[in-house]
């Protein structure tokens, strides 16, 4: 039976193919993206994305966004009151389930369905325990266009970082490596693909690092300016 649903959207492949999935297979509409921004930063929370091109991906979705804002380096207690706040609104709203792009990381999954019940809230995990190579294969293959915007130099090489998500990335990762970056080896923000009613036309921008993460700038492709190097983080 299908109901409205809401989802917590980072921009990045897992999200992609988790929304596309429920429209596929659940018949569930999703009816709010929920997504975690750093105000001082003007960017999506660990994946370092400009607050304007999430905008432009819920706009080419063709779903409602909510921006969950926390502060530079907000401290647990501080994303769970503010998600808080998102998850009663939603609650009151008359929904009863979110959806999350997690794949097997057990106690992230535990975690979500621990807040979740504060609030009367169910998860929905449709990507749960599917083969991570097969995903990512699945993306590539399915017209899916994106970008690797946050590494993890102590688990991916730096060089990653502004990378097309391609089979060529696929196949230069080392074995140690989830296909996904599901251990959190790398991130990726989504341009194009079958849920997008048009594509997002951007360009690799300065390469950085900060706190430990290496990040890469998107930019649009009409020529927006790059932020100085200490901005472009979460």
């Amino acid at each position: 039976m299908s109901e409205a649903i809401a989802m917590c959207f980072s921009g990045g492949k897992d999200s992609a193919l988790a929304l596309q999935d429920i429209r596929q297979q659940s018949g569930h509409q999703v009816v709010e993206l929920l997504t975690t921004v750093t105000d001082a930063y003007e960017r999506v929370s660990m994946h370092g994305v400009r607050r304007t091109l999430l905008r432009e991906q819920a706009a080419a979705v063709g779903i409602p966004l909510t921006e969950v804002v926390v502060p530079p380096q907000s401290s647990n207690a501080i994303y769970e009151r503010e998600m808080g706040k998102a998850f009663a609104r939603v609650r009151a709203d008359g929904i009863r389930r979110v959806a999350f792009g997690d794949i097997f990381l057990e106690e992230l999954r535990a975690y979500r369905e621990h807040q979740l019940a504060e609030w009367d809230l169910e998860g929905l995990f449709p990507l749960w325990k599917q083969d991570t190579a097969t995903l990512a294969r699945a993306f590539i293959g399915d017209g899916f266009q994106a970008m690797a915007v946050c590494v993890n130099p102590a688990r991916l090489d730096a060089s990653f970082a502004g990378r097309a998500f391609d089979d060529t990335f696929l196949a230069d990762l080392p074995p140690d490596v989830d296909p996904c970056g599901e251990n959190g080896e790398f991130h990726t923000f989504v341009s194009d693909g079958p849920i997008f009613s048009r594509p997002i036309a951007v360009s690799r921008g300065a390469v950085v690092e900060r706190s430990g993460f290496v990040y890469c700038d998107v930019l649009h492709e009409d020529g927006e300016a790059a932020t100085r190097p200490g901005t472009a983080a979460p």
